[in-house]
């Protein structure tokens, strides 16, 4: 009779107890390194390599040495506009607005060229990492870490934009601490195509993720298009064959000369590129890779180099370059951190020779000042983009600056 009026205490000392155990078991449990740091051995765990972070706040271009820029003979590089932090994806509206995604910040901007001299507005503001942007008949769509919206009528709004329309939601619903960001891009097929990157260096990701997925924006359907892509953050289709093309980043600690960042090309829905079990078409993961094959899964059109960043990248459809350079792809490479020896930090050419082998060489380079610092460049290629006059645009977002490339007959 009298155990009645102790069991709300008994239960309450209970509860306190296992709250103080919970607390002293989390207390003890080391925090979770972070995602870039996955795969470490114990000897690189005391590696000083490290990401390198942007200036969020942008830099004037007469800071910087940009005399030092250097592009092959006949070509022109300058400023074409400053005062975009975070400058990261293009495209271009069809009145001449160029459009602007961030990463790093919530913002997407837009350039109006009124007579060769341009204004920078900030478009969109309080967005998730709004990285890709993609135009079409009027309409600006971003893609942000968890949804895909779409701006009618943007471009005669440009000082009252109008609300989003979502496309389709809950494309992160893990709260994914790694390679969230996504490109953008508008097939052939009228689709949008979009990357979800793996969750962290090396890990087995989800169906959802590590691959290139479309969704048709009439009807919010989404489709897995390519799998066992650890991270494309640019993608595009070759102007006569139609097939896509895309960049992807290796995974890191497994030495300064492997894996390489890799160019390739989806020939069909439903292919599989390797990650997390191979590497660069030819290296077998050391953990997910036992008991597989390389032979598996679609191997890579052209190695590109070591942790070099491939980022951005574009078909050269317009007129204004030589010959030679038609149907050619740019690349942005935004540069090695898990490198000894630092490479990458600029703009690639990958030209085709008679048989349609790729082949690349550089085409924009001078961001790169020592190869061996920390850090050891002032400014960081991250999108293409071809006008309409043909020349090329390239993004900095380390910088916040958008430079022009043109070309000149002598």
């Amino acid at each position: 009779m009298i155990a009645a009026p102790f069991r709300p205490f008994i239960s309450l000392a209970s509860a306190l107890v296992c709250v103080l155990i919970t607390n002293a078991a989390q207390a003890q449990a080391p925090a979770a390194p972070p995602s870039w740091q996955q795969g470490r051995n114990t000897e690189q765990e005391k590696s000083t390599l490290h990401p390198f972070a942007i200036e969020v706040t942008g830099k004037s271009a007469k800071q910087l040495p940009v005399d030092k820029l250097k592009v092959p003979d006949g070509f022109k590089v300058e400023v074409w506009v400053e005062g975009l932090p975070g400058a990261r994806s293009m495209a271009l509206g069809s009145k001449g607005t160029v459009f602007v995604g961030t990463r790093q910040l919530k913002d997407v901007y837009a350039v109006v060229d009124r007579g060769g001299k341009r204004e920078v507005k900030t478009l969109l503001k309080g967005l998730d990492s709004p990285n890709g942007v993609v135009f079409s008949r009027g309409t600006l769509y971003v893609a942000e870490r968890h949804r895909i919206t779409r701006y009618d009528g943007i471009e005669s709004r440009l000082d009252n934009p109008p609300e989003a329309k979502v496309v389709v939601d809950g494309l992160d619903p893990q709260q994914q601490p790694g390679h969230f960001w996504k490109f953008l891009a508008l097939g052939p097929d009228g689709k949008l195509y979009y990357n979800v990157g793996a969750p962290g260096n090396i890990v087995m990701p989800a169906y959802f993720q590590a691959g290139i997925s479309r969704v048709d924006p009439k009807t919010g359907i989404i489709e897995n298009y390519a799998q066992g892509v650890r991270n494309s953050v640019g993608f595009d289709w070759h102007p006569q064959t139609k097939q896509l093309w895309f960049g992807n980043h290796g995974r890191d600690w497994l030495g300064d000369e492997s894996p390489n960042d890799t160019l390739h090309v989806a020939t069909r829905k439903g292919q599989h590129f390797g990650y997390p079990y191979c590497h660069q078409g030819d290296t077998l993961d050391p953990e997910f890779g036992k008991n597989r094959s390389c032979s598996e899964f679609a191997p890579p059109a052209l190695k590109l180099g070591a942790h070099i960043a491939p980022i951005g990248m574009r078909f050269y459809t317009g007129k204004m370059f030589p010959a030679e350079y038609q149907n050619n792809i740019f690349i942005a490479f935004r540069g090695s951190w898990n490198r000894t020896i630092k490479q990458g930090y600029n703009v690639t050419r990958v030209s085709f020779d008679a048989d349609g082998k790729p082949k690349m060489e550089p085409f924009l380079t001078g961001f790169l000042t020592d190869d061996k610092a920390d850090p050891p460049m002032w400014g960081r290629p991250n999108d293409v983009m071809v006008m309409r006059d043909g020349s090329l645009l390239v993004s900095d977002d380390q910088n916040g600056i958008i430079y022009r490339v043109s070309y000149a007959t002598k």
